[in-house]
């Protein structure tokens, strides 16, 4: 069953991709309340399955719950946000998602629990790496369909730029919350609401034609994608990940500005003006300061003040990379062979 889910602007149509996310597509719109107490069993059977990171029913099932969270899907009622059996589920998912996610992710020698050395370990660990990119493809081979494709898999995430992240601020204290707030007040746009990175993806979606509204992609993007968002809010909602939420926003920063201005190179190549571009040109400027911030104020800082998340730390920059390396892989391999990297059975309109 496909339900609709109405926002202020558009429907959004969100089918199941399993007996766990029909289950609570059914609870959360109020559609089955009285059902909501089966749903940790139906997450522990869920998460029997060789990969959850990939996995369409666990993946999907995440992104609705952090949407109760969120509020970004507002037919879910805000009720939903804090009931047990809900929160139970979830628990049960994070704790199968992010074992997976460690056992993946290749993490770094550990360095000395300073400042300086903790950020040399992350330019070291994010350096970019030779061979094919999915930012180098979209700058000099990647056509018109295939540019509006990547804003479809980024909407995931970039139409609620920085809001993953924020869920850290009231965990951290001293100089990382500093350096985090200094971030994040540039992305939110520095008061300025059409400056919000979030607001400026939104018109880039419109000026490449496409649908601004959030979620109204849902059923076209793989599981990937959403574990690229879900890894991140996971780290963000939970106090004991805030030393991964550093590491993961620092290893974002790290790896943004040289990706986003091939990309802003890419998208003018195949006829997309200013109102498109504009988003990925205000990244080249402004993450190349926000690596710097990230990774001395931010992630250093927080390793020095407490070393014993340090490894928390190595691990949210490892599980970025990992899990964002994915993600545009699965793109990149799609393109190469001829054919969408977006879900057939699912392609938009």
């Amino acid at each position: 069953m496909t339900l609709s889910l109405s926002s202020d602007a558009t429907a959004i149509a969100v089918s199941p991709r399993g007996p766990l996310s029909a289950e609570l597509l059914e609870v959360l719109t109020d559609r089955a309340p009285e059902r909501a107490e089966g749903l940790p069993q139906l997450a522990r059977d869920a998460v029997l399955v060789e990969d959850p990171i990939t996995d369409d029913d666990v993946q999907l099932s995440l992104f609705l719950l952090y949407a109760a969270a969120y509020g970004s899907l507002p037919q879910f009622g805000a009720h939903w946000e804090w009931d047990v059996s809900l929160l139970t589920t979830r628990a049960v998912l994070e704790r199968a998602f992010e074992d997976a996610v460690r056992a993946a992710a290749p993490m770094p020698e550990t360095p000395e629990a300073t400042r300086e050395s903790v950020a040399a370990a992350l330019f070291a660990l994010t350096a970019p790496q030779p061979g094919p990119s999915l930012s180098h493809f979209v700058s000099r081979k990647a056509d018109a369909d295939q540019a509006r494709e990547l804003l479809i898999q980024r909407s995931i995430y970039t139409l609620r730029e920085a809001d993953a992240h924020s869920w850290a601020i009231p965990r951290l204290t001293g100089r990382a919350k500093a350096a985090l707030i200094e971030i994040q007040a540039d992305e939110y746009g520095g008061g300025r609401v059409e400056r919000m990175h979030q607001v400026m993806f939104a018109e880039a979606m419109r000026g490449a034609g496409l649908d601004d509204t959030y979620g109204a992609y849902a059923d076209s993007v793989p599981a990937i994608t959403f574990a690229s968002f879900n890894l991140m809010t996971m780290f963000g909602l939970n106090r004991r990940l805030r030393g991964a939420a550093v590491g993961h926003l620092a290893a974002f920063e790290m790896t943004s500005s040289l990706p986003c201005r091939a990309i802003a190179d890419g998208l003018r190549r195949v006829g997309f003006g200013e109102d498109v571009t504009a988003y990925y040109d205000e990244h080249v400027e402004a993450d190349a300061v926000h690596e710097q911030i990230a990774g001395r104020d931010l992630a250093g800082s927080l390793a020095e003040d407490s070393p014993e998340l340090l490894d928390d730390i190595l691990f949210g920059a490892a599980a970025c990379l990992t899990v964002d390396g994915w993600a545009s892989e699965h793109i990149l391999h799609a393109w190469e062979a001829g054919r969408s990297s977006l879900r057939e059975e699912r392609q938009p309109g």
